[in-house]
């Protein structure tokens, strides 16, 4: 990031607050030249603050602030517009994406593709969908999501080739996938049980097959648990719960 005290206008969206002394609030903001800042929105929690009603969960930003430590001062915040926010489980998805930037990203790491993606799939995940088509969509959001962020980061994995033979992988052969290596055939090995077919969809950005989906939300969730580390996920055990409660 850079080291200037001064920022301005620039586009962000705010993934989480919390309260900060009596009347303000720290904004963890992912922003596209700058990655995630933690900003101070002093007075944000005051009923006549300008900010009150900005520190919000995808809503399109314009932000500016000063400030050389890691933890900045909100100067000013002005919406964008152009978004619809999510809602229903589209908003709980919404959060789930949140928080894997929270976890995730290191603060002042810019991610302008990133950044990009994460605005799309916004959008995505507040379409009108057909109540018996919304699991699918979301399903197939969150998977593409999951992939490009980890490429993103740097532990993007190989998914059409065999990590010990280097030979492509085989739609008709059943692989395990290890984090640290890749795909290997699953012969004695170890690791997330997956299809060569749905290694292929991956790399092909394919998510139609519904064994593809199941077998690629086990795989995704067995490299962010990897990347992760042994804290959860908040909002993928909200999700699970909803879907269980689902009719």
């Amino acid at each position: 990031m850079s080291t200037d005290a001064r920022i301005n206008h620039a586009a962000g969206f705010i993934l989480h607050t919390y309260p900060f002394k009596e009347t303000s609030v720290v904004a963890e903001a992912f922003t596209r030249e700058h990655g995630r800042v933690a900003l101070i929105a002093r007075g944000a929690r005051r009923p006549a603050s300008a900010l009150r009603g900005l520190m919000q969960s995808f809503t399109p930003l314009s932000l500016s602030w000063f400030g050389k430590a890691d933890l900045k001062t909100l100067h000013a915040a002005e919406w964008q517009g152009g978004l619809m926010a999510p809602q229903g489980r589209g908003l709980m998805c919404g959060f789930y994406l949140n928080e894997l930037l929270l976890r995730l990203l290191a603060r002042g790491d810019a991610h302008e593709t990133l950044y990009d993606r994460y605005a799309e799939t916004l959008a995505l995940l507040a379409h009108e969908i057909p109540p018996d088509a919304r699991a699918v969509f979301f399903e197939r959001i969150l998977r593409r999501f999951e992939k490009n962020l980890l490429a993103e980061l740097g532990y993007g994995a190989t998914f059409d080739q065999d990590a010990e033979t280097r030979d492509p992988v085989e739609a008709h052969v059943r692989y395990v996938f290890q984090p640290e290596r890749g795909a290997l055939r699953a012969v004695g090995q170890g690791g997330c049980p997956v299809s060569g077919q749905t290694l292929l969809d991956l790399a092909a950005d394919r998510f139609e097959r519904a064994t593809t989906l199941v077998e690629a939300k086990a795989l995704m969730r067995a490299l962010i648990n990897h990347t992760l580390g042994a804290k959860p996920l908040y909002t993928r055990q909200l999700l699970r719960d909803l879907t269980e409660l689902s009719p």
